[in-house]
């Protein structure tokens, strides 16, 4: 059965930091959105491990994908497209998801779409609201960003109007939270804690509130909390959990939404979009609506379960530049620990999908730029790849039913292709001994085969 070109069944792979998401959407609906988390392995340490985070990926990403298929009740083969995050994020992180959505699309014979972490969750709101306004402000609040956008197609066109030049919020409340004793992630436990004390108890510092600029700053705020903290500690007083959680909550608040609504009355944008985790921050949400209806702006914000990083942020995205008809990513999509958010869908070399090819041989054009940028991503995966095989792959029998990310089995139907050597890599194939003594791709680099294909392809049947 045909369906609309503007309802696109999209499946989205998010593996930015730490959670595993699979989303599948349709169009704008909402079908599923399985999500694996990896934090109760990160929290004795007070934040994200890297490697950790890569090899949670690693274990959850089949069964989340399989769990995703199952209760959307969605035949793999009706897929339209397959969407994944290329970046910003973790860079093993995003490896994990980069070359589970490249053997999923390949095996299927399903359109690759490279999309930007930022942007995806500018996009999720759609499932909720429906059609981004054109234009809209967004701003985007998490662990590992904080950020004004100026979104005019979420799609393809995406402007930075101001980020932090330091601690992102979402990191100033991880932190904050550990000086206070409370858990890691601070987010939740600083909005509970909040809710007892006096938001006015403590004035905290502002950081950039009055510079100028749309950029913000929290690592000053961050050390202000823990010096107060530790006067009085040291002079013998207990220290007013809640009112510290309630002042330092209202300082982070206040900044943002203030700027956010500079940045609408900037730019003459009567819409603002509110995204990421802290977006689930109940004293964040509330104080934007009231400001937001002080100035005449409207105020657009997902519910909690789909500000914090998913798959179906992803799928919506992905669905969105379906129905638009850009070009889709090819399969040496890399992954882009700090890819621009003003590159919302990329291909092998961060080129946006559906913009006119240029002279590479030209050093002052953009296609120069974007080969040499190409370049220099391919050399710092193969770079990167190598310490996640160290970590992961060699040594061990990894598997996907046998053979994912390699296996035991060495795959002799090659077939040629720069893209398929690279795949290759990103699949484990190399010709290197493992601490067990195996030898992980033969003796050789293998490319993936027509046998890999065929099986993956026989397995989501």
């Amino acid at each position: 059965m045909s369906r609309p070109t503007d309802e696109p069944l999209v499946l989205g792979i998010e593996t930015s930091c730490d959670e595993t998401g699979v989303g599948i959407v349709r169009g704008r609906e909402l079908l599923v959105d399985e999500v694996a988390s990896s934090m109760d392995q990160h929290a004795r340490f007070g934040g994200v491990v890297p490697e950790v985070a890569s090899r949670a990926h690693l274990e959850a990403m089949v069964p989340v994908l399989e769990r995703a298929l199952a209760k959307a009740a969605v035949d793999p083969a009706d897929l339209d497209a397959v969407a994944v995050t290329a970046g910003p994020g973790l860079a093993g992180a995003l490896m994990v998801g980069v070359a589970a959505a490249k053997a999923f699309a390949y095996a299927l014979g399903k359109p690759l779409y490279g999309v930007n972490h930022l942007a995806a969750h500018v996009a999720v709101d759609q499932l909720e609201h429906g059609s981004l306004p054109d234009p809209c402000v967004a701003l985007l609040v998490s662990g590992g960003h904080s950020s004004l956008l100026l979104v005019p197609d979420v799609t393809g066109e995406v402007t930075s109007l101001g980020a932090t030049i330091d601690d992102a919020a979402g990191e100033a409340y991880d932190k904050v939270a550990r000086v206070l004793g409370l858990p890691f992630p601070g987010g939740p436990p600083i909005d509970k804690a909040a809710r007892e004390g006096a938001p006015d108890a403590i004035r905290f510092p502002r950081a950039k509130l009055h510079d100028g600029t749309l950029d913000f700053s929290f690592a000053g705020l961050k050390t202000a909390v823990a010096r107060w903290v530790e006067a009085r500690t040291d002079a013998g007083e207990p220290v007013p959990v809640a009112d510290v959680a309630a002042s330092f909550q209202e300082a982070v608040a206040d900044v943002l939404t203030r700027k956010a609504v500079t940045a609408c009355r900037q730019h003459g944008v009567t819409d603002l979009v509110i995204g990421g985790g802290v977006a689930a921050n109940s004293r964040l949400r509330a104080l934007a609506v009231d400001r937001c209806a002080a100035a005449g702006i409207r105020v657009r914000v997902p519910r909690p379960g789909l500000c914090t990083d998913n798959g179906a942020m992803v799928a919506a995205l992905g669905a969105s530049i379906v129905a638009s008809g850009r070009a889709p990513s090819t399969l040496g999509l890399p992954a882009d620990s700090s890819l621009p958010v003003t590159e919302v869908v990329v291909r092998l070399g961060g080129l946006p999908a559906g913009e006119p090819a240029q002279d590479d041989h030209d050093p002052g054009s953009d296609g120069a730029h974007h080969r040499h940028r190409r370049d220099a991503l391919e050399d710092r995966n193969d770079d990167e790849l190598d310490g996640v095989q160290r970590l992961f792959l060699l040594g061990r029998r990894s598997r996907y039913r046998g053979h994912w990310f390699g296996g035991e089995r060495r795959l002799h139907d090659r077939i040629g292709g720069s893209h398929h050597r690279h795949l290759g890599r990103l699949f484990g194939l190399r010709g290197r001994r493992g601490r067990a003594g195996h030898v992980v791709g033969g003796d050789e680099r293998l490319q993936v085969g027509r046998e890999l294909r065929d099986e993956l392809a026989a397995d989501f049947r």
